[in-house]
């Protein structure tokens, strides 16, 4: 049957790519660091009650961004067994986790890097057919414990999952970045602002002919992280053409093929920061985010105004 009407349809709509090359996550939708950036923007909203009283004083604010390697890593394994008892269920899974635990001493995971969490213990359900009634009856359970390994190098995970699935366990549940030193982080943060903020003085000095007091009031101080698992978003790059004609669909079952979905890392960009700290990065990071706002008094203003 001809189709008499055929038009592209793209399933998820091209977000705006800040570059000339864009690749297929122009088919991208807003995820993780969208959020982040509705969070970054929400920290600098200025209330009507925040405003400077009169024209005696002003804001100057910064906002940094520092891109930070994670010292470790802890990746987190998803362990399930069934049976016809609790019993059975401890049975086989003391037997899993004896068996992952050798593993992973193979590959030098010390006994204090790994650490075994009990998650639930449920009862599992299924149906006894009797005539026409199918009556639901317990016939077994589930027990779930999760598995926490702790390393520093990043490439270990890859080994990491040929141990797991070696021992039948196949779902990661997440990976967290693990910053040691977040006090230095900070400090780098905080001397990053005063130098920006001490530009934007100067500047403005110069440009309105001003002198701004010292020392100015802290208005606002606000400081975020974003770990990796928060910033990963997805798209499905295809493309498919739509068939309207009148034809019999009852007399069709449809297979659509199968279209995969990407996953990428899509962290925080210098776009709406004043400075970046270690702004190239090649893996996914830790990303730090300081905003702060100073109120200023401009010197002779008050006299001025009281003249007035």
């Amino acid at each position: 049957m001809k189709a008499t009407l055929t038009i592209l349809s793209f399933l998820i709509t091209a977000t705006v790519c800040h570059a000339q090359v864009s690749g297929n996550v122009g088919y991208a939708q807003g995820g993780g660091r969208v959020r982040a950036e509705n969070a970054e923007r929400a920290k600098r909203s200025v209330a009507a009650n925040e405003l400077p009283p009169s024209g005696t004083a002003m804001f100057l604010d910064a906002a940094v961004l520092m891109n930070v390697k994670a010292d470790e890593y802890i990746a987190v394994f998803a362990l399930s067994q069934e049976g016809p008892s609790v019993a059975e269920c401890n049975r086989k899974m003391d037997a899993l986790v004896r068996d992952f635990g050798a593993s992973l001493k193979k590959l030098g995971i010390a006994d204090d890097d790994v650490t075994l969490d009990f998650i639930t213990q449920s009862k599992t359900y299924g149906y006894e057919f009797e005539g026409k009634v199918a009556r639901e009856k317990l016939v077994g359970f589930d027990l779930k414990k999760n598995v926490s390994v702790r390393y520093k190098d990043k490439a270990m995970l890859d080994k990491l999952m040929v141990a797991a699935s070696a021992s039948q366990i196949y779902d990661l549940v997440k990976v967290d970045y693990i910053v040691k030193d977040q006090e230095s982080v900070h400090n780098k943060l905080y001397d990053e602002a005063t130098r920006v903020i001490k530009l934007k003085a100067a500047r403005h000095e110069k440009l309105l002919g001003i002198k701004l007091a010292q020392p100015p009031q802290v208005h606002v101080e606000r400081t975020s992280s974003y770990v990796p698992t928060e910033m990963y978003d997805s798209y499905v790059a295809q493309e498919s053409e739509h068939v309207e004609s009148p034809f019999e669909r009852g007399k069709f079952l449809i297979q659509g093929a199968r279209k995969g979905r990407t996953f990428y890392y899509n962290p925080l960009t210098a776009n709406g920061f004043d400075a970046v700290v270690n702004p190239v990065i090649t893996e996914p990071v830790v990303q730090f985010t300081l905003y702060v706002r100073l109120k200023y008094e401009i010197e002779g203003a008050k006299v001025k105004a009281s003249k007035q």
